[in-house]
């Protein structure tokens, strides 16, 4: 097996020890793309070890095709191609993973297209539907929004019947955000965006990857009962909180991770992407949005590109095929 290393010059794409048999509810998969998350950036930094009993290698969801499949799997079969949601490990020639978080491709689409799903779509199903339990109508407020997760959240959140406001960095991302269903925007270097949502309704939920200084805002930019669900760092570890608003308006502020939710946890919410979003992918409602993509070996680059902050939606990796 081949996988990428963290050394100190970089990542390099290198020869690793083969992996174990799956085990009687897992899979091993044959990994044709894998996706890029923040999270990578942050664990190859060191700012971000993975969970207990997890692989150090990085990458947390992939595409490709299923290799062998243990003793109680029998939704899957050797030869499917699939994508999967990883606790990590996807950033090599093969992995093992849980049954319960691997997903057949949508069809129509391409293990290509499968990689940009299964962290993006679970994340924002998991903290919209489950964590957040936003209701039909209710308006959502996403930041960060041309990323990949944002880009995501926005298409989901209109087809469950959501208007969704999006906060970005530039006036071409939030156009594209408008092509994907965001009916207002604001560009965060013209300053706060709070009487921008207030005049476009308030938002009843917010997603929010900044955290910081953002959060005193998110709270004046909430309706009653309104939560903010933090889900990163990006502005940095303090934030400050108005204990007096929260208390009037009965506001919530939840943090929220995948990475380290429990199998069935995990495994719940593939199942309700698979019944809901899933035929949404297929119908061409929901699509993929991919910005560009690197040959594994080059997987520096690609992360500098990532690390940028210039993309519009998600950044892949191309494995070699597995011999």
């Amino acid at each position: 097996m081949d996988a990428i290393a963290v050394t100190e010059n970089g990542l390099r794409w290198q020869p690793h020890a083969d992996l174990p048999a799956p085990g009687d509810n897992e899979v091993t998969i044959n990994v044709a793309w894998a996706g890029m998350n923040r999270a990578d950036l942050m664990q190859s930094a060191g700012r971000y070890p993975p969970p207990p009993g997890a692989s150090p290698i990085l990458g947390l969801e992939v595409s490709g095709t299923v290799s062998r499949i243990g003793a109680e799997v029998t939704h899957l079969k050797p030869g499917d191609p699939v994508c999967a949601l990883l606790t990590g490990g996807g950033y090599a020639t093969q992995v093992v993973v849980p049954s319960a978080q691997v997903l057949p491709i949508p069809e129509g689409l391409t293990l290509e297209q499968a990689a940009a799903l299964p962290e993006v779509f679970a994340t924002a199903w998991m903290n919209l539907y489950m964590v957040a339990r936003v209701q039909p109508g209710e308006r959502v407020l996403v930041h960060a929004a041309a990323s990949g997760l944002g880009t995501a959240t926005i298409q989901l959140a209109r087809a469950m019947g959501n208007p969704v406001f999006a906060t970005a960095g530039s006036d071409d991302k939030l156009a594209f955000c408008k092509t994907l269903g965001a009916d207002g925007i604001w560009n965060r270097k013209q300053g706060s965006f709070v009487n921008a949502v207030r005049d476009w309704g308030g938002a009843d939920m917010v997603l929010d990857p900044v955290g910081g200084d953002y959060i005193s805002e998110d709270q004046k930019a909430l309706n009653p009962e309104g939560r903010i669900v933090l889900i990163g760092l990006m502005g940095g570890l303090g934030a400050s909180l108005d204990t007096g608003l929260m208390l009037m308006k009965r506001q919530q502020v939840i943090g929220s991770t995948l990475r380290a939710q429990p199998i069935a946890v995990k495994g719940d919410v593939m199942d309700a992407l698979y019944e809901t979003v899933w035929p949404k992918l297929s119908r061409g409602e929901i699509r993929p949005i991919i910005d560009r993509s690197w040959p594994i070996h080059e997987a520096d680059e690609a992360m500098a590109y990532l690390e940028s902050n210039a993309s519009i939606g998600k950044v892949l990796l191309k494995v070699p095929t597995h011999e």
